[in-house]
């Protein structure tokens, strides 16, 4: 009797990029979408569900970030201090004002894994709301990503 063997890819071709993407203008959930597809690693052939074979992604221009429809001002942001009362409530306008790396942090971080696996993956995805960042000696490259469908 014959039993599957999980797939286990080579130290040597675990070797993890460095990507740029710019949030600017650019719709907030495909592209979280997408940002999460390349820290997973899901678009390399040596994709194994319960290992790191992601790469790394800085995305500038945080603040820059499009919503559709109403949720500039209906969407809610909820964080908890964990004393009774102390949950605090913020929309998505003035989080963007506030703190717009947490945003697209938050978006990434919910189409992540939910174990040990996902918290590590997100260890890897670095946001800034301006259009620099300081991880020019990894050489990153330009990543486009379109979240806007017919646009060229």
């Amino acid at each position: 009797m014959t039993t599957n063997k999980t797939y286990l890819p080579p130290v040597a071709q675990l070797e993890h990029e460095w990507y740029v993407v710019d949030a600017a203008d650019q719709r907030l959930g495909r592209l979280a979408s997408a940002i999460a597809m390349i820290l997973r690693g899901k678009n390399k052939p040596q994709y194994t569900p319960h290992m790191d074979t992601g790469d790394f992604v800085i995305v500038v221009n945080a603040e820059k970030v499009a919503v559709t429809g109403k949720k500039r001002t209906q969407k809610i942001y909820r964080r908890h201090s964990g004393r009774p009362g102390g949950m605090k409530t913020e929309t998505f306008a003035k989080l963007q004002d506030r703190i717009p790396e947490r945003i697209i942090e938050h978006a990434v971080k919910g189409m992540l894994p939910k174990n040990s696996l996902g918290r590590q993956l997100f260890t890897k995805l670095k946001v800034y709301a301006g259009p620099t960042h300081p991880h020019a000696a990894q050489q990153p490259k330009e990543l486009k990503i379109q979240t806007i469908p017919g646009e060229e």
